[in-house]
């Protein structure tokens, strides 16, 4: 289900025996997380395993006890890892079977398919995904924390704090409350003072959707939100496009790649297999296609006339390069 869907569950004071959270929220998979702590009056019998510390033996010994007394034991597995379907289906009735016991596992990775179908009514769980916020709800959210801080700051600084943070809620949230120690009303001027700019990652992730050959038009336009005008899109693809070109080479010549010996520094190894993955599939002719379209459109922009065709000249280079991906 979804949060409106699960909104209402919670309205009618119906609570679910298993609980799973996921999806591209962080704000909102906290948030939930602990309203479900606090409905199921649980909090004193909480048994927490992140990670790495997520043992199967520890969370069926917690879930498998019964209480004299009434009380609540909850396990709460976090885990960008899945659990094995027959240990999730283990705690899943345990946790069905004995009303003093709830379990929630707040999913942090991305394939989730196989582990939503074990959450279902029989079981008494269910399971919520989230998805990043509109720059609308992102506001209310924020309008209503800075309310309880008691920090002045209107609705349109709050936009540019969540553009400045690539619509990220969690950071956004955190930052208000650094926010709040300062003197006065809070304004874009504050938050530029105050804030480091998510930019650099935006712009990654568009580079990436472009060679992946993914739609560009919501990451484009967030990038331009967030403040990057086209010459700086451009020669940012020019400088990608120039890396992948080193990698291709190198791994040509040595069979693998090795970003220190490329770049002259390392990236992280997730990096070096992105840069790696894209730089082979794309062959020399291509490169070379590539670059001469960059190189056009760049002397398109510094032409005297195309101050106002800017964004017009970019589209046109990003069509042709993914014309030329296929």
């Amino acid at each position: 289900m979804y949060k409106r869907e699960f909104d209402q569950l919670l309205a009618s004071g119906t609570l679910p025996k298993s609980l799973m959270l996921y999806g591209d929220n962080d704000y909102y998979l906290d948030a939930y997380a602990e309203v479900f702590i606090d409905k199921t009056g649980a909090r004193e019998g909480m048994l927490k395993l992140y990670y790495d510390d997520y043992d199967f033996q520890a969370a069926k010994n917690h879930l498998g006890q019964s209480s004299l007394f009434g009380d609540m034991n909850l396990l709460v597995v976090r885990s960008d890892r899945k659990i094995p379907k027959k240990e999730l289906t283990t705690l899943l009735e345990l946790a069905a079977k004995n009303e003093t016991n709830y379990f929630l596992y707040l999913y942090t990775g991305s394939d989730f398919k196989s582990l939503t179908a074990s959450f279902t009514k029989k079981m008494r769980a269910e399971h919520v995904r989230f998805f990043p916020p509109s720059l609308r709800e992102g506001v209310e959210v924020l309008q209503a924390k800075a309310s309880r801080l008691g920090l002045a700051i209107d609705r349109y600084a709050l936009e540019h704090l969540l553009m400045v943070l690539n619509l990220n809620l969690a950071l956004a949230a955190n930052e208000l409350e650094k926010l709040a120690v300062l003197e006065g009303p809070v304004g874009t001027k504050e938050i530029d003072e105050h804030v480091f700019s998510l930019a650099p990652m935006a712009m990654d992730d568009f580079l990436l959707a472009l060679f992946s050959r993914r739609p560009l038009a919501e990451v484009l336009h967030k990038m331009q939100q967030l403040g990057e005008d086209e010459y700086a899109i451009l020669r940012s693809i020019e400088y990608f496009t120039a890396q992948l070109f080193l990698f291709h080479a190198y791994i040509k010549l040595h069979g693998a790649p090795d970003s220190a010996a490329i770049l002259g520094y390392r990236l992280p190894k997730q990096l070096e297999q992105q840069r790696s993955q894209l730089a082979v599939k794309i062959s020399l002719p291509l490169f070379g296609k590539i670059l001469d379209a960059l190189a056009e459109g760049e002397l398109a922009m510094k032409a005297p006339a195309a101050s106002t065709q800017k964004e017009t000249l970019l589209l046109g280079v990003l069509i042709k390069i993914k014309s030329f991906l296929g």
